[in-house]
């Protein structure tokens, strides 16, 4: 049982039983901080046009598990006296992790809401839960006929890049040939310290989104998160230098998710102020030799124009392109200096807090304590992109992905967050936020807000009719 043994026809070595990974920094202060009222959930889905064999995918996703063995791992218990947090790896799942929802109109609702309002248990192998459900073209999802596979991870574990790659192995495993070599990530070269380069000279206070109108009492009982996704078109950039674009589609969420929170405060008669977005860095690898877990570092941009007469070109009913391209070109040059800086994943302070110099209970509370300390210097937003999904996800017979979708947590005092990935030339664009700030209704509207601000950035020619996106857009889960 302890000899180390491999997946069929990967030659991954798969680890002992009782092998045990002390938590990283990023992994202990989210075990800190959970909350039953907003779970630390991450949800992938994809969509397939055809349907799936039930054992065929279970035997997939199990060989996909044990190539990658660093998923297969559960929390050690412990006392409050120990000094770290650690993971066990294991053999094999401690259960099955695949299930099938059946068919139904709110087969689908159902799993979304579940992914929004249940972690999988840290204490169990895999820290992670695969879904299956079947559904039929149109009703309340909006969605195509074929099979949805909507994976939902503990975010204290893994994040949806080591999510993708799970499903992404598995897709080879069930389709039966291996996908094309995916090669990394290009970053640009190291910069120096650079602070007007990465928006960190000025650290003002950011502004926070403005809650919806209900009254105090009634978001103060609301718990857990609401989620819309909407099916947009890739934004288009304009050439710049040797003809290649001055900003990405990156710089293009950013600033849309910019505008829309200004845009939406105004509306609530608050006051504009600073916009920081927290932005996750990866710069792993995207084979099978992928580290898994948490293998992101969090940056936070600040969305600020250089000239402060932008703000109210910026935020009018129709913003001025001419201002919107400015902060455009000062977003692409902060964000290209950030990539390219290096870092702990969370800062300084947080490696300080999860040293292993006291006990775990006691730095669970002075960790909860920083964080409510900091909740005003708490960035706007939460902005992932994942880009161009780096897999073809070909299921065989049941066919390739025509969809992927994820979600990351969208805990107070931020509250909000956006994820976005393209496949087949469309934008999968899914923001999420928490039920003590937004309801479904005022979910909605940002959500009609961000799209008609992702077109501001988008050059269009002149004369030109720019469409209505605004029901193309699923139902709040």
């Amino acid at each position: 049982m302890n000899a180390p043994w491999t997946a069929a026809g990967r030659g991954t070595a798969i680890p002992p039983a009782r092998v045990r990974i002390p938590f990283p920094t990023v992994d202990e202060v989210s075990r800190h901080c959970l909350s039953d009222d907003e779970p630390e959930s991450v949800h992938i889905e994809v969509h397939l046009p055809g349907r799936v064999d039930p054992a065929r995918l279970r035997a997939a996703f199990r060989r996909a598990l044990l190539t990658h063995p660093r998923v297969l791992m559960r929390e050690v218990p412990g006392r409050r006296l120990r000094r770290s947090f650690a993971w066990e790896l294991t053999v094999e799942p401690d259960g099955d992790p695949v299930s099938f929802a059946g068919r139904g109109p709110d087969a689908l609702a159902r799993i979304r809401a579940r992914a929004l309002s249940a972690c999988p248990p840290l204490t169990l192998s895999p820290p992670m839960r695969l879904e299956v459900v079947e559904v039929s073209a149109g009703g309340a999802s909006g969605t195509e006929a074929g099979t949805v596979l909507l994976l939902t991870m503990h975010h204290t574990a893994l994040d949806a890049p080591s999510g993708l790659r799970v499903l992404a192995t598995t897709a080879e495993q069930y389709g039966g040939a291996d996908a094309l070599p995916v090669t990394g990530r290009v970053r640009p070269a190291r910069s120096g310290p650079a602070q007007s380069g990465t928006g960190r000279a000025v650290r003002a206070r950011p502004v926070r989104v403005a809650p919806d109108s209900r009254p105090e009492p009634v978001r103060a009982r609301a718990v857990g998160n609401g989620m819309l996704q909407a099916d947009l078109p890739v934004p288009r950039r304009s050439a710049g230098a040797g003809g290649l674009p001055p900003w990405t589609v990156n710089d293009q969420l950013l600033v849309a998710a910019t505008l829309m929170v200004g845009r939406w405060n105004v509306l609530q008669g608050r006051p504009a102020g600073p916009v920081r977005i927290t932005m996750p860095v990866d710069d792993r690898p995207r084979g099978t030799e992928m580290p898994m877990g948490n293998g992101t570092r969090l940056v936070e941009v600040a969305m600020t124009s250089e000239d402060p007469r932008d703000t109210d070109l910026l935020l009018g009913e129709r913003p001025d392109p001419a201002a919107v391209a400015r902060l455009l070109r000062t977003t692409a040059r902060r964000t290209r200096a950030l990539k390219s800086a290096q870092g702990a994943p969370m800062g300084a302070g947080a490696s300080l807090l999860t040293a292993p110099l006291l006990p775990v209970g006691v730095r669970g509370v002075l960790t909860r304590g920083a964080r409510r300390a900091a909740a005003p210097w708490t960035s706007t937003a939460l902005v992932t992109n994942i880009g161009r999904v780096p897999y073809a996800l070909d299921f065989g017979d049941a066919g390739r992905a025509t969809a992927v979708w994820f979600s990351a947590p969208a805990r107070m005092p931020r509250g909000l967050s956006l994820a976005a990935a393209s496949t087949g030339g469309r934008l999968h664009v899914t923001l999420r936020w928490s039920r003590a700030l937004l309801g479904d209704a005022a979910g909605a509207d940002l959500v009609g807000l961000f799209e008609e601000s992702l077109s501001t950035t988008s050059p269009t020619p002149s004369g030109a009719h720019v469409p209505s996106t605004q029901d193309n857009h699923t139902r709040p889960s």
